[in-house]
């Protein structure tokens, strides 16, 4: 490392500050870093190869082989990466900022829009963890990408309003451009149609990096691209096309395929940290092709994130892969798996028989259940001894001792391969039917530990590649373009009138305002029932506090509703699912709080006069009880003198009566003498 280092200082001091000496000086840096990784890459070849089982027939055990990594890669690779992340985007501090929050969720909204609905994010993934497995880096690059039509100009003449980036991210003003031979003589201008932030994938042989021990002293980074003409030419112009050559194209690991025609130019794409800017080389060039300021303005200036390494330690950043740390384990299963099948082709019966009797060979071949083989000279051949004397059989029970032997061999090799790979900690972590719930989330525990160190690495990697995607979504993007992969047309009517001022925050330097992170657990698949599970128990601890905390206290103390309702959203805030809450929350928070400022408004408008003396209190509340008292003494006297009123009327109306009655009867006794003395004059 330290001749490369010579190597680096001596090639920026010597070559002159000219397109040709900086193309040599960077042919120089780029044979330095190949030079260090020879043994990388042929390592990885062989990895690739063994993968693949290439290599069949270079070795003596081509009878039966155990690809043992290709078993262990097919079962580690949906280990840590099985799914699409979920990009995870929030305030920084989580204060009520309603704007940073409607802002956020435009980020995130469409940041799932990109991951989503373009499938490079999922093939770039997914092959940067194969690569991490197998050759033991994994590499993606990260770059904006405008798709723009040519329109008439307008006879008022150019009109620019927005500047167009191309797909390398340098600026590119609109300027007026050739139309196709069938509109010659006419011009157009470059119209946007629409934009994305691609991720492309990276080969691991065709990335490299300056010679370093850590990514931290990394200053250049680079990848190698094909390129047809037609792109070279859209891409550099017909004058750079002229000077390249089209005599590349990736070669196959498998030399003795047919050979691919080679008609691709080989180009550089190198990025300079020390100096902020990009650089393109040709391989057969002479001369650097372009050299451009940094296009896109990133917070770590390179477009990919650090490489998902395999084993790396302090002193170089040269990956040891995984492979290389049980190929003698891996070896030895071979061995063992040719020596297995040898042995089973060899447990057959086997012997030799009396000739003179030509039907015991029948005996073998043709014999079946219940069947009996005539011998002519029978006689003869129960004198010898019979069959057991005729027949002489080879024993197997040696062959078969030493398969046994084998297959214990083989189990004992492949536990080392397991133990080394982790592979193992799956193996524990399977369950079965009949053990208890608790025993089943152990054993899930225990089988996430040796694992969950590379889920953390992909899921860290994941993470950065979305950083990138945001930045450039917020730098890059028209405000027109995240709002519709944001769907803003579906916010509710409040946010949408936050929308504004959450794209004028997106654009003042986004990655130090929010706090972008992927979750290991969202690479992985979880179990359904488990999400229902956590959302069930969300939502009953959420009525519980409700009912024990927030409605208690805003009864007794109306005061402190607010700060019983901030618990309420720091709870709600560690769900990820239920973080779309927030608004709600905050809305909600805010009409409390105005509510409660009306009624202390209310209160002063209206003062209360202050309180009495208590002895004066209690004075009048005597007086008014003798005011009382005399009130009632008065309304029962009353009440007494009409009581007796009525009683003088009743008796006088019944004397009356009894008058009218004794009158009634004298009169009646009156009549009935008459009549008598009548009575007593007729003669």
């Amino acid at each position: 490392m330290e001749q490369a280092n010579q190597d680096l200082m001596t090639s920026a001091a010597d070559f002159a500050n000219t397109p040709q000496g900086l193309a040599q000086r960077w042919g120089k840096e780029i044979s330095s870093a190949k030079q260090e990784l020879r043994k990388f890459h042929e390592d990885a070849e062989k990895i690739i190869k063994r993968y693949r089982d290439d290599n069949r027939g270079e070795s003596n055990n081509d009878s039966a082989r155990y690809n043992v990594l290709w078993a262990n890669t097919q079962i580690r690779l949906p280990a840590v990466f099985a799914k699409l992340p979920k990009a995870d985007v929030s305030r920084r501090f989580r204060d009520r900022d309603q704007v940073g929050r409607v802002a956020s969720l435009l980020l995130e909204r469409s940041l799932d829009f990109e991951i989503e609905h373009y499938p490079d994010f999922r093939a770039t993934m997914t092959q940067c963890v194969l690569d991490r497995l197998l050759p033991g880096r994994g590499v993606a690059w990260a770059r904006y990408e405008p798709h723009v039509s040519a329109q008439d100009i307008p006879e008022d003449g150019l009109q620019i309003t927005e500047d167009i980036d191309d797909v390398d991210g340098a600026p590119r003003d609109a300027v007026p451009v050739t139309d196709p031979p069938e509109l010659a003589g006419e011009e157009t201008l470059e119209q946007l149609e629409y934009e994305c932030a691609p991720v492309d994938y990276v080969h691991w042989a065709d990335f490299g990096h300056s010679v370093a021990r850590t990514w931290e002293e990394v200053t250049q980074v680079w990848r190698w691209v094909y390129m047809t003409r037609e792109a070279v030419i859209e891409r550099f112009g017909e004058d750079v096309a002229k000077t390249v050559s089209f005599n590349a194209t990736p070669d196959p690991l498998q030399k003795k395929t047919e050979k691919r025609e080679r008609n691709l130019a080989k180009i550089c794409e190198l990025w300079d940290k020390e100096t902020g800017e990009v650089v393109w080389y040709a391989k057969d060039g002479t001369d650097l092709i372009d050299v451009r300021p940094d296009p896109l303005g990133l917070e770590q200036f390179f477009p990919c994130p650090p490489p998902l390494y395999a084993t790396v330690t302090s002193d170089t950043l040269i990956p040891v892969p995984d492979f290389v740390l049980y190929q003698d384990q891996a070896n030895d299963l071979d061995i063992l798996a040719d020596r297995i099948d040898g042995l089973i082709k060899a447990l057959r019966v086997r012997g030799v028989y009396d000739a003179s009797v030509p039907e015991l060979q029948r005996l073998l071949t043709e014999g079946d259940n219940n069947t009996l083989i005539p011998v002519q000279k029978y006689m003869a051949l129960s004198e010898k001894g019979g069959l057991a004397k005729a027949v002489d059989l080879l024993p197997v029970d040696v062959i078969a001792k030493a398969l046994l032997d084998a297959y214990k061999a083989f189990e004992e090799v492949k536990g080392q391969i397991d133990e080394l790979t982790g592979i193992s900690d799956i193996i524990r972590g399977e369950t079965e039917a009949s053990e208890t719930a608790t025993a089943q989330q152990i054993k899930g525990q225990y089988a996430g530990l040796r694992l969950r160190t590379a889920r953390d690495e992909v899921a860290l990697f994941a993470t950065w590649l979305i950083r990138l995607k945001a930045h450039i979504i917020c730098t890059k993007f028209q405000p027109d373009t995240i709002l519709k992969y944001a769907d803003a047309e579906s916010m509710t009517p409040a946010d949408q009138e936050l929308i504004p001022q959450a794209i004028a925050l997106l654009k003042n330097d986004p990655l130090r305002i929010f706090r972008i992170q992927v979750a290991a657990d969202s690479l992985v698949q979880i179990d359904e029932q488990q999400t229902k599970a956590d959302r069930l128990e969300f939502l009953k601890a959420s009525a519980e506090f409700i009912r024990d905390a927030v409605i208690p206290v805003s009864q007794t103390a109306p005061d402190l509703a607010p700060l019983m309702l901030e618990f309420f959203k720091f709870g709600v805030g560690a769900f990820k699912e239920a973080r779309s809450l927030e608004g709600s929350i905050d809305a909600f928070l805010e009409q409390v709080k105005q509510q409660q400022e009306a009624q202390k408004q209310q209160a002063a408008m209206n003062p209360q006069p202050p309180p009495e003396d208590p002895a004066l209190m209690k004075a009048k509340a005597e007086v008014e009880n003798i005011q009382t008292r005399t009130k009632l003494d008065v309304v029962r006297t009353q009440a007494e003198l009409q009581a007796d009123q009525t009683r003088l009327q009743m008796e006088g109306m019944k004397h009356e009566a009894n008058m009218a009655q004794g009158a009634q009867k004298a009169q009646m006794a009156q009549q009935q003498a008459q009549q008598r003395m009548a009575m007593g004059a007729v003669p």
